[in-house]
């Protein structure tokens, strides 16, 4: 009796229109149309698989392990006493208005140009006295 109806069902199913939809590819890295929510999941996934190291900074990591606490505190120390400098220079580079004023500013170590380069922007250059070497970038003239 099982088998008499299963057949009759399934003879009823067989004739019935089947459903189909296109089937549509839907990208899952954001760099090709993905979700942008996928790029932490797959950037971490991809530093997981990852085993290849970077010399320079094993070298880097290497030596600040090796450093003693006198030594830290030296590099420290000295950050600090350069990060004061520079914020003491920068603030002769400023008129009473805070806005960046075209000249030249000059420290035992480097030379640092401002010059205005028209449409209201400035090149500020730096440059290393010991060794000749500049960098350069641009900025608005006014914040």
């Amino acid at each position: 009796m099982y088998s008499k109806a299963i057949v009759v069902s399934l003879l009823v199913l067989a004739t019935q229109p089947a459903g189909a939809t296109e089937i549509v590819y839907t990208p899952v890295n954001p760099s090709f149309g993905g979700s942008p929510l996928n790029g932490p999941v797959l950037m971490n996934s991809a530093n997981a698989q990852n085993k290849h190291t970077d010399p320079a900074l094993e070298s880097a990591l290497s030596r600040l392990s090796n450093q003693t606490p006198l030594d830290q505190f030296n590099a420290r120390l000295q950050s600090l006493v350069l990060d004061r400098i520079a914020q003491s220079i920068t603030g002769s580079l400023f008129d009473s208005q805070n806005h960046l004023q075209p000249g030249q500013v000059e420290t035992s170590a480097f030379i640092i140009t401002i010059v205005d380069i028209g449409n209201n922007m400035l090149l500020i250059t730096t440059t290393d006295k010991s060794t000749g070497a500049t960098t350069s970038f641009q900025v608005s003239a006014t914040p």
